[in-house]
């Protein structure tokens, strides 16, 4: 039986850029061989795709050296048309070659400018078909404002909320004040759409919103002042079923934050000391089942498809959705491959599922 050709799609403009490329290295070191032949395609800061070498250990996670995707020289050149899936490379020399022909992408991108709905646009202008949610999924998931919205009218409970932009901020600032304060603290500030914790601030003290909304403009132009809630900290993952059969939904997995801080990048990425990531988790049969009716009506409310995953808060009695991730990460620390995992669904097989899933969803 022939290989399939897989683009694998990585790096990107986004401050999440490293975790991508640790994503992908994930994926590389995984992915079966005799099943796949793999395409590494990474994006560089700026934005141009570059052949990167088919090699796991050049991208693996590694807190005190990140990874990241240099650019070589190389371009990658995407087919002319939909009429074609031939990939080509233009060497750093001038000199080009082919690929040949690419049955599916995987675009392992986090952030903006990649799991936000950009990237899939293009490959469905392309015609190529792809691995997870399409445009209006994607483009929903990245923007908290909008996954909130889209939720709360499908019925899912969110942590209430409110979303400001620094043009608003600065032309009625008592009345943003307002706002934020019937919130109560502390609250979270977060960019509207960024993804691993990038830009967010808990906030215990009134006089501190400024200078957190401030971090979290530097990444997007509007925020979200987020009322805490108080409760667990429960993810789970989802993959669509086949066929239109309903979302597939994994066991729940728990992070226990050391101390009173909170999930930051460093938590997830850098320092494996500041949280405890816990796959299974105690949970009775019921409130797992009620986990997994929301995770899965959440997924379906955004017109999820391919994969997500599914954050919540849990008081003791109600499960909040705090985001849903349409691209979560794949680097070996990670709670969605986790849960899987834990579910019976070891991390190559993911694999083979998600490609499964995209080239049976091709749009």
């Amino acid at each position: 039986m022939p290989r399939l050709t897989v683009a694998l799609l990585f790096g990107g403009r986004s401050s999440e850029h490293t975790i991508s490329c640790a994503t992908a290295g994930g994926v590389l070191s995984a992915i079966d061989r005799s099943r796949y032949e793999v395409i590494p395609i990474g994006i560089t800061r700026d934005g141009a795709f570059t052949l990167q070498p088919d090699d796991a250990d050049l991208f693996a996670l590694n807190p005190s050296a990140m990874p990241t995707v240099t650019d070589n020289g190389s371009r990658v050149l995407w087919p002319e048309s939909a009429m074609t899936r031939e990939f080509q490379v233009m060497d750093a020399s001038g000199e080009v070659r082919s690929l040949g022909d690419v049955d599916v992408v995987f675009p392992i991108l986090h952030g903006p400018f990649g799991e936000d709905g950009t990237v899939q646009g293009m490959l469905e202008l392309l015609g190529l078909p792809y691995v997870g949610n399409g445009v209006l999924s994607s483009a929903l998931g990245m923007d908290k404002h909008f996954t909130k919205t889209a939720l709360e009218a499908a019925g899912v409970t969110v942590a209430p909320w409110v979303t400001v932009t620094p043009a608003q901020w600065a032309a009625d600032n008592a009345l943003w004040r307002g706002r934020a304060a019937s919130l109560g603290l502390p609250v979270f500030v977060k960019p509207a759409r960024a993804g691993s914790s990038v830009g967010v601030t808990k906030v215990t003290n009134a006089e501190r919103l400024d200078a957190a909304l401030e971090l979290a403009f530097a990444e997007d132009g509007k925020a979200l002042i987020e009322q805490a809630i108080v409760g667990r900290e429960l993810e789970c993952a989802v993959l669509s079923g086949h066929t239109g059969a309903p979302p597939r939904v994994s066991v729940a997995g728990e992070i226990i934050i050391a101390g009173d801080g909170f999930y930051d990048f460093e938590a997830k990425y850098l320092d494996d000391s500041v949280a405890q990531l816990v796959c299974p988790a105690t949970l009775t049969e019921g409130e797992l089942a009620e986990m997994q009716r929301v995770a899965a009506r959440a997924f379906e409310a955004i017109g999820g498809s391919g994969l997500a995953r599914v954050d919540f808060f849990y008081t003791g009695t109600d499960f909040i959705v705090n985001e849903l991730n349409t691209m979560p990460g794949f680097t070996p620390i990670s709670m969605f491959p986790k849960c899987w995992a834990a579910t019976g669904l070891p991390y190559a097989e993911l694999i083979d599922e998600l490609i499964a899933l995209g080239l049976e969803t091709a749009r």
